[in-house]
């Protein structure tokens, strides 16, 4: 029987009607359905690519958001008590069903459902929005897009070359000219796992992940076992901001008419004009465990829609009690079991300027959900209330 998260302690949080409307609510950026974007054009040269190179056919498929536990765990190969399954990184509907954080989730049902007559050669095509908790910064958002890309083939088995080449395809279609490395990783449904990572500069970037698809989970669906695969998982927003060189995340999902109408294509981006920078300093006291992609995650979910006048949310230094001198785990009101985190806030509206209460605000705001300390240092309107 499969088991959610921490199910022998407590159950875990589950998001509200009203985080669960806005979930839903936001538009799938893969989706000719939902309006066009320049993601879709992405999509479909990657799949224009596999096709042409392989002479198979496509079989692309989407579905709902909330899915199954087993579905994006258990039957993907995730152990009973992985961490991944947390309520920490996870967002839970039900003690049974969650937002999707991956589109990998996707892949069980459909090999369950071709495994009475398994295709000879297919690219199987999973896009759509994922939901992470993670940090903020210019190439990180908690609903990213990724597309799962599946090539299950019947007769000769699937190796290494096949994998190496599938790589080069999708890089060469999506990011043509870039230099591409793949370096060993582990996932659960795959064996052989690799990163997938692109040169930018002087810095590598990764942009996927992918393997052999593993032979007891394609059993498991009921593949025979003349099926062999090959699975690949990209990022798609990060894809999409190499190919253009968008600068920031943020920018994906703009309503600005000067960002809107530059992500109709794969043009090179036309940057729009600069606004400034505000900078904010933040100590606070959280939970000794608490990591980055938390802190991020909460000040997504503390300022909603605002969340995009936040660029960058760093660590500048940590430091645990003993570390500390009384005064200072005093005028933080640190209590047993937290550590002290330094951050700095990088406010940036990527279309007007912010006065300095906005800037204010925002930080108070951001202070607010993440200090867990007993006493508090304000900087607006909340400070001089107090």
């Amino acid at each position: 029987m499969s088991r959610s998260p921490d199910s022998q302690k407590t159950a875990p949080r589950t998001l509200s009607a009203e985080e669960l409307r806005r979930a839903r609510a936001l538009r799938d950026l893969t989706d000719p359905a939902q309006g066009p974007h320049a993601m879709q054009q992405l999509l479909a040269d990657a799949l224009a690519a596999l096709q042409g190179a392989w002479a198979c056919e496509v079989i692309l498929r989407r579905a709902d958001p909330v899915v199954p536990v087993a579905d994006n765990y258990d039957r993907l190969g995730y152990p009973a008590d992985g961490a991944a399954r947390a309520a920490r990184y996870t967002r839970y509907v039900s003690p049974t069903t969650l937002l999707r954080t991956q589109t990998s989730a996707m892949i069980p049902p459909l090999l369950h459902e071709l495994a009475e007559d398994p295709p000879a050669d297919a690219v199987l095509a999973c896009p759509g929005l994922v939901w992470r908790r993670d940090r903020i910064d210019r190439l990180h958002t908690g609903e990213p897009h990724q597309v799962d890309l599946w090539r299950i083939r019947r007769g000769p088995p699937l190796g290494d070359a096949d994998l190496r080449e599938m790589i080069g395809l999708v890089v060469e279609a999506l990011l043509p000219g870039r230099t591409w490395r793949a370096t060993p990783a582990v996932h659960p449904y795959t064996r052989r796992g690799l990163q997938i990572d692109v040169r930018d500069g002087g810095a590598w970037v990764e942009i996927g992940e992918c393997g052999m698809a593993s032979e007891a989970l394609l059993a498991a669906e009921g593949m025979p076992w003349e099926v062999t695969g090959l699975a690949l998982g990209l990022g798609l927003d990060r894809v999409l901001m190499l190919r253009k060189e968008i600068p920031d995340i943020r920018l994906l999902r703009s309503a600005d008419p000067r960002a809107a109408g530059q992500l109709l294509d794969l043009g090179p981006w036309r940057p729009l004009s600069d606004q400034p920078e505000i900078r904010r300093d933040l100590s606070v006291a959280v939970e000794a465990d608490a990591s980055l992609e938390e802190l991020g995650d909460r000040v997504r979910q503390v300022l909603g829609s605002r969340a995009d006048a936040v660029e960058c949310v760093e660590v500048l230094s940590v430091a645990y009690p003993a570390e500390l001198p009384e005064v200072a785990r005093k005028r933080l009101g640190m209590t047993a079991g937290q550590k002290n985190v330094l951050l700095r806030v990088v406010l940036r509206d990527l279309h007007r300027t912010l006065t300095a209460d906005e800037a204010n605000e925002l930080r108070d705001e951001v202070y607010a959900a993440l200090h867990r300390g007993a006493r508090h240092q304000w900087a607006g309107q909340r400070g001089r209330a107090a």
